[in-house]
């Protein structure tokens, strides 16, 4: 008799929810260490066990399907277990960055229409509990669980971790206790009502109008990518993966964790990015894989100690990185794959495998994966552009988002449900995609996308500023820099840290401008209708820093390309 084969963990699409995918691999990995958290060390069948308690927790303290549940924990075991008990009892999370400001942190609770709050009290010089009652006294001075805030108006718990309760405000100790008599058969019951077409995450993302939106996403399209990503990237269950991508991102979501997980691997945490530290997690516990933007590998490789590492354990992080060159890895059988992707399409929506030919993966952006549909149109018309003709990209597909929240679906899709990116590319006669770029003003700085809009909008109103406009300008690590360049105001005498301080105030660090550059109205190129023309401002901004030879974030700016260097 012949014996039929199980199918591969993964492959049954009835499967694509954050509850089932944690059974599965958690039937599949159980004793196998899941993560290591500054001498903690949890395996795949406690990581199970922590989230079906708080998944408990949660429905006692009356978390139904749909409800939008708040994340605002770094990266830890924590913010694991609560996204994992959210998505099983069919919640909807919302993650915030550690990095938000009190007023940005406030725009996504308010318009995600967030009911539960989970919080990390403080993160180095923050205090994150602090901030919410001082902004929002109602809090403070509201009995737990009657939380009647105006600003906040479907707010109505929040539980603070490690954390003693003040007012509305109650601690994890207090959550758990609102499980106790639930039963783990109704946790069972509710995560098999959830399906991989229901909303899982809301993922706020900087656009090119100003306010981030809301990215709605199932639980289908972060599932899907975690398989994926296990499979472009060649992961076993003998990886022990590094990464300094941030939970509260898609990246740090699907790249880092999710993508561990469907590997069988171990997951080496940090909460902040700090070289020092990092590098010693990293050579202590033998990672083989590290997930870092470019910053922080140049940052990990020109720390003080790392000459003196041991890193040979590293094998699969790109080769052309600082860090890569420090370890001695050998780019030939592995690499990052040539992808592309966007927070709409929960990341990748073309790539190739990290072992496929080098010469591919070092001259495309990947091939749509399956489920995937792109095209190149007109960004005039609409109209698809033959192969190799350049024009903007356009996706649709299993992983792309519902929409954006509190935005109506036609608004954002087009008739045929494809998206517009905002991005220029082709496709070549074989099918691979070759992307060249924005085709808006979109900065992309650090791996994190920030819109000029939002810095605009702050400084419109200011008196001493006759005008102001946010440029990207290129830099070797980052990948761009933002940077001002504002006119001041008749008789007005505007300090470049005046903006600075004022700017920092209401945005988050990775969004402040580099540089404030001072210009006069004659060296504004405009169009016919007084429209600044961004192009010619952003080289005007790049020759400004070349003739200043200044320095930013570890690159000095020079007249002659060649004569740019690193310091």
């Amino acid at each position: 008799m012949t014996e039929v084969s199980e199918p591969p963990i993964g492959s049954d699409p009835t499967r694509l929810t954050l509850g089932r995918f944690l059974i599965d691999v958690t039937d599949a990995y159980a004793e196998r260490e899941a993560i290591v958290f500054e001498g903690e060390r949890l395996d795949y069948a406690e990581i199970r066990r922590e989230s079906v308690e708080i998944a408990r927790a949660l429905v006692g303290a009356g978390v139904v399907k749909g409800a939008r549940v708040a994340l605002l924990l770094p990266n830890r075991p924590e913010w694991i277990t609560a996204a994992f008990a959210v998505g099983m009892i069919g919640g909807v999370s919302v993650p915030i960055s550690t990095l938000a400001t009190p007023a940005e942190r406030e725009q996504v609770l308010r318009h995600s229409d967030a009911a539960f709050l989970l919080v990390q009290p403080s993160l180095l010089s923050r205090n994150y509990l602090e901030e919410l009652t001082d902004r929002h006294p109602e809090i403070a001075a509201s009995a737990p669980g009657r939380i009647r805030c105006p600003a906040l108006p479907q707010l109505r718990k929040v539980f603070a971790l490690n954390g003693p309760g003040r007012g509305a405000i109650q601690s994890f100790d207090e959550l758990r206790e609102l499980g106790r008599d639930v039963p783990e058969e109704l946790i069972d019951e509710l995560v098999m009502e959830v399906e991989p077409s229901d909303d899982a995450f809301v993922i706020y993302t900087s656009g090119s109008t100003g306010l981030p939106k809301g990215v709605i996403h199932r639980h289908r399209a972060a599932v899907t990518q975690f398989w994926r990503f296990a499979e472009q990237f060649r992961l076993d269950g003998d990886e022990r993966v590094f990464s300094a991508q941030p939970f509260f991102w898609t990246a740090g979501i699907s790249m880092t964790l999710g993508c561990t997980f469907a590997s069988g691997g171990t997951l080496l945490l940090q909460q902040v990015f700090e070289p020092g530290e990092a590098l010693d997690l990293i050579e202590s516990e033998r990672a083989t894989v590290a997930f870092v933007w470019a910053h922080q590998s140049h940052a990990l490789a020109e720390h003080p100690t790392a000459k003196g590492r041991n890193l040979t354990s590293l094998r699969k992080v790109s080769s052309e990185s600082p860090l890569g060159k420090l370890a001695g890895v050998d780019g030939k059988d592995w690499s990052p794959g040539a992808s592309f992707g966007l927070t709409e399409t929960f990341t990748i929506c073309s790539s190739i495998p990290s072992d496929s030919d080098p010469t591919l993966r070092g001259s495309t952006h990947g091939r749509p994966l399956p489920g995937m549909e792109i095209r190149i149109v007109d960004p005039d018309t609409g109209a698809t552009l033959p192969d190799g003709e350049p024009g903007e990209i356009e996706v649709r597909g299993v992983t792309l988002m519902r929409g954006y929240h509190k935005i109506d679906v036609e608004d954002v899709l087009g008739p045929e449900g494809f998206f517009a990116t905002s991005d220029g590319g082709n496709l070549d006669a074989k099918g691979y995609l070759h992307w060249t770029g924005r085709l808006g003003d979109l900065i992309k700085t650090g791996g994190a996308n920030v819109s000029p809009a939002e810095i605009e909008r702050l400084l419109d109103p200011r008196a001493d500023l006759h005008t102001a406009r946010a440029v990207g300008v290129p830099h070797p690590t980052l990948g761009e820099i933002v940077v001002v360049c504002a006119v001041p105001a008749p008789d007005a005498d505007p300090s470049e840290a005046e903006l600075r301080a004022f700017l920092k105030d209401h945005l988050s660090a990775y969004k402040l401008p580099r540089r404030t550059l001072f210009l006069t109205e004659a060296e504004l190129d405009l169009t016919a209708n007084n429209k600044i023309r961004l192009e010619p401002l952003r080289e005007a901004a790049l020759r400004r820093l070349q003739a200043e030879e200044a320095e930013i974030a570890g690159h000095r700016y020079r007249a002659d390309a060649e004569g740019s260097e690193r310091t």
